[in-house]
């Protein structure tokens, strides 16, 4: 599975942009504005640095506040972090790192109760205990929920709120370009494009000797997805070009309940939380036939790998492009208070959950595999942070176990702002390399459909040697668009998923077998004689021009040697 792949200099090469007109100095520049990025800054700030935050629309614009479902931590009575250890390793199919699952689950709990203490709100029984629910892979309820089913539009309230009052200093409506490096090749700071609003405009950048990037996920890949418009993968495809290594990321989840809009629709579509089926819905299809017994021993709640492979299925068995949720036995008294925004969310699309079964298809959801960091958060680049949904710490393996994901932006954002503090690192001046002619290698921002649409076919739920073969000579043919590309913000963001679909393709052509939510039709079956590694990818030159590099290795965390170059 070690290899070099050839890549064109469009694709590997800083994003042409004008030099940066303005600068702010800092300590810490944290890139993101969820969970993640919004506790790393709290934690910083809290301790004597100034911080930053950059953010790409506004404060409250990322993913976070689309969390339906809530956040898992051994919470409940006769709970344990070990029991959800175990069930965290199942749902990663045997490519979790262990030591970074005991983190998740050891320090979540207390991440959680000081998330409440800083003024997160989450609904509570008539004894006011926490009330917790079960979601797909957990064998107990373990899921804390807000506002029934607005979980991340909670928790970034309160989070904002606490960011606010500690006044640190934001530059919202910025895209973050690339990373500054000092002439000894550390961190030291972004370029970043701020979008006609605020006191700056145009090129800028942030100089600090800390870049923690927290940019959500990559979603916008894919015709299809639950992620909001801003994840385009823009920290894993700075990372990138920084030099920087990524790890698994051929392993995206698809959620096996998005709400079906018909064939054509496209972009974020809205997304029906597992915990309706930890609240007892059934998957059907048209004939009313639950599927998914007999095919796992938890049925619907089976890890969402499984579940979406059961709905797949079935469509090819019976011809058809969705399956339905079944959960008219609810009655309208809980729709309304447990799942309020799903509810109104479907019938806003004249679908009324409380009397028809609500149609349903899965869609890209979330990426288990990122940007590769240590125990700490740290990237292979110094001075580099990474954590949330643009990092890879290992805790998911090949299959992100339902509401891990907020956990994880809490624990380990805790954990950078400790190891930037440890770290105290410092940056010389920033080297800018010189910027290329305008337009150089920009991908028009109508090519963004066309690449989802070929994502979509190519590298979706169902893959094969074939399909990924005829995506990968897609994504390096020169774009034969109608117009020049000009430096702005839809061209750099098709840039960015243009680099990290090149990536993603390669590490799942390299993954011959089929894992966790990797699934290929030429090879159905998990390889554990040569699958139960990572892979490693990296951008590389030389003499020879752009490669990518391609290496297994049994951990996440690092070091454990370089890649080959």
């Amino acid at each position: 599975m070690t290899g070099r792949t050839p890549l064109p200099a469009a694709l590997a090469g800083p994003l042409p942009a004008p030099a940066p007109g303005w600068a702010i100095e800092a300590d810490v520049v944290v890139v993101g504005s969820g969970v993640a990025g919004l506790t790393a800054a709290l934690r910083c700030a809290a301790a004597g640095r100034r911080t930053v935050i950059v953010t790409k629309a506004r404060l409250d614009d990322g993913s976070t506040r689309w969390a339906q479902g809530g956040i898992a931590a051994a919470l409940g009575e006769g709970d344990t972090p070990e029991r959800h250890l175990e069930d965290t390793l199942v749902a990663g199919a045997g490519l979790c790192d262990a030591r970074a699952v005991r983190a998740l689950v050891t320090e979540g709990p207390a991440a959680v109760r000081r998330l409440i203490a800083l003024g997160a709100t989450f609904d509570t029984g008539p004894d006011g205990a926490l009330s917790l629910t079960r979601e797909g892979g957990h064998h107990r309820r373990r899921i804390a929920h807000a506002g029934g089913d607005a979980t991340g539009a909670e928790i970034s309230r309160a989070l904002l709120a606490a960011v606010r009052a500690a006044r640190i200093e934001t530059v919202q409506n910025a895209l973050a370009l690339d990373l500054l490096k000092d002439a000894e090749g550390r961190a030291a700071g972004v370029t970043l494009h701020v979008m006609g609003e605020g006191r700056h405009d145009g090129v800028g950048a942030v100089r600090a000797p800390a870049v923690v990037l927290a940019t959500g996920g990559m979603g916008q890949v894919y015709s299809a997805t639950t992620n909001p418009s801003v994840s385009t993968g823009d920290g894993v495809a700075l990372a990138l070009r920084a030099g920087a290594e990524v790890s698994d990321l051929e392993f995206v989840q698809f959620h096996p309940t998005v709400l079906f809009l018909g064939p054509e629709a496209e972009g974020q579509q809205p997304l029906i939380s597992e915990a309706v089926r930890g609240e007892g819905a059934h998957l059907v299809d048209a004939d009313g036939v639950r599927f998914m017994l007999g095919r796992h021993e938890l049925a619907e709640l089976a890890p969402r790998d499984i579940v979406a492979k059961g709905i797949t299925r079935r469509m090819r068995e019976r011809g058809t492009d969705h399956m339905y949720l079944d959960a008219r036995h609810f009655g309208a008294a809980m729709w309304e208070s447990r799942f309020p925004t799903i509810l109104a969310a479907c019938r806003a699309h004249g679908i009324d959950p409380v009397t028809a079964p609500v149609p349903v298809a899965p869609a890209a959801h979330y990426a288990s595999g990122g940007v590769r960091t240590d125990l700490a958060g740290r990237t292979t680049v110094p001075g580099l942070y990474a954590c949330g949904e643009t990092a890879c710490t290992g805790v998911h393996g090949a299959n992100r176990l339902a509401s891990n994901s907020l956990l994880e932006g809490l624990v380990f954002a805790e954990r950078i702002a400790t190891a930037v503090r440890e770290d105290a690192p410092l940056a010389g001046p920033p080297v800018t390399p010189p910027p290329g002619p305008p337009g150089t290698g920009l991908p028009s921002p109508e090519a963004r459909v066309a690449l989802q649409r070929l994502m979509t076919a190519g590298a979706g739920v169902l893959r094969s040697g074939a399909s990924l073969a005829e995506a990968a000579a897609a994504l390096d043919a020169p774009a034969e668009d109608r117009k020049p590309a000009e430096p702005g913000a839809d061209s750099w963001e098709t840039a960015n998923l243009r680099l990290v679909a090149r990536v993603l393709v390669a590490v799942a052509q390299a993954r011959a077998e089929t894992r966790g939510c990797h699934w290929r039709e030429d090879h159905p079956e998990p390889d554990d004689a040569r699958g139960r590694h990572h892979l490693v990818a990296a951008l590389r030159t030389s003499a020879a021009g752009h490669h990518l590099a391609v290496h297994p290795t049994e951990s996440t965390a690092f070091p454990d040697g370089p890649v080959v170059p």
